[in-house]
């Protein structure tokens, strides 16, 4: 015996076009399939003989459709086929000529009245909802005017697509409340609802952007697992010749060098001499360093550092900016300055007594190297040089 094939198709998320899903059911019935099941992202059809039916969609908001109305339909040559998010289908053959369901369109009306209330809250809601995610997205990216180093840290891309995710459902939650809003308007005033309505256009449209949903919905899990996996922090080897980071070893040339004493240990990790790693999609490699060191007799030395090979080349000039507003702490623009180097694409550099700070960008990649110590900035700069050519 052989057993009737279920085929899946993309069902249109626009669930509230009454008449537009019935000419689908329709046009897919004389093709040979025949709507069984409707799911969150799939309408279920079985294939079998083309055969010509007529669709009719009938809207409780009780999950399932009581069964004396299924037995009244029935007996008016209606059979029920299934039901999703409070819209019930049924289907007749064309010879079997039965009656309209509702045959008084003002009367069907009242049909979408708790509906109409339902989807109206739920669109408040979500919309609500999400003008407040926005402003608190909005603060993470231009609190502090430095949208492009959020975009690189790669500590906003997450929340970011994920509102977008929230954006277009709250769009169709919108959408859907005006539509059946529209729609009970039209039935009231005697305009009943067209069953043969054009759906190939739509559908194509909604089809598409449904698979664009999945797709940015599925980012949203990939790009913090990722960023999960990639990101480490452990203390600072004493050697790291294969890492973009400037070492204290590589602008101090005493001998008498050591390692300062570790403040702060968490987790095994001496956070005074640590380097991280990190990912994101415009800066796929990222490192960050802190190191400290001394020598007898002398203050107390540090170096940090902040590495970004980045995704898109373009970025680099504006992370150069963004950096130095993030780190100029006391409002001294007057002291930054900018000079022209023959290996960098863009150098700025700030010296006030033992502080020194240096901002490079070479093609993709982008350096801060923020020093305490008596060593000479043009030291550090050519560590960078160094490290940038490996």
């Amino acid at each position: 015996m052989r057993l009737n094939k279920t085929v899946r198709k993309v069902r249109p998320s626009d669930y509230w076009r009454i008449g537009e899903h019935e000419s689908w059911f329709a046009d897919m019935a004389s093709q040979g399939l025949h709507l069984k099941k409707m799911g969150k992202i799939f309408a279920y059809f079985e294939k079998g003989e083309p055969q010509k039916m007529r669709y009719r969609i009938d809207v409780s908001m009780k999950s399932k459709m009581q069964p004396e109305q299924i037995e009244i339909y029935a007996e008016s040559g209606w059979d029920y086929v299934t039901g999703y998010q409070g819209f019930h289908v049924f289907s007749s053959p064309v010879e079997r000529d039965a009656p309209e369901i509702h045959t008084d369109p003002a009367e069907q009306s009242f049909t979408l009245k708790e509906l109409d209330k339902k989807l109206m809250l739920n669109a408040g809601f979500i919309v609500v909802a999400l003008l407040l995610i926005i402003g608190m997205l909005s603060s993470l990216w231009f609190l502090d005017g430095t949208p492009v180093y959020m975009l690189v840290d790669g500590a906003a891309v997450t929340q970011t697509i994920l509102t977008i995710v929230i954006g277009y459902q709250a769009y169709n939650s919108l959408l859907a409340a005006i539509s059946i809003r529209a729609l009970q308007k039209s039935l009231i005033e005697g305009k009943p609802i067209n069953h043969h309505a054009p759906w190939k256009k739509r559908h194509r449209i909604q089809s598409t952007s449904a698979i664009l949903f999945m797709i940015v919905a599925g980012l949203t899990a990939i790009v913090p697992f990722t960023q999960l996996v990639i990101m480490d922090t452990k203390t600072l080897p004493h050697e790291s010749p294969d890492l973009p980071i400037v070492r204290l070893a590589d602008i101090e040339t005493n001998p008498a060098l050591e390692r300062g004493e570790s403040e702060y240990i968490r987790d095994g990790v001496d956070w005074s001499n640590r380097i991280s790693t990190k990912w994101s999609p415009f800066a796929p490699v990222q490192y960050e360093s802190d190191e400290n060191g001394m020598v007898p007799g002398e203050i107390l030395q540090s170096i940090q550092t902040k590495y970004f090979q980045l995704s898109i080349p373009a970025l680099a000039d504006r992370l150069i900016s963004e950096l130095v507003k993030r780190h100029n702490y006391a409002d001294r623009v007057d002291d930054y300055v900018e000079t022209k180097h023959p290996e960098f694409d863009r150098l700025i550099i700030l010296e006030e007594k033992e502080m020194k700070e240096v901002y490079a960008s070479k093609g993709k990649e982008v350096i801060f190297v923020r020093y305490y110590g008596n060593a000479n900035v043009d030291l550090i700069i050519e560590s960078i040089v160094e490290r940038l050519e490996h």
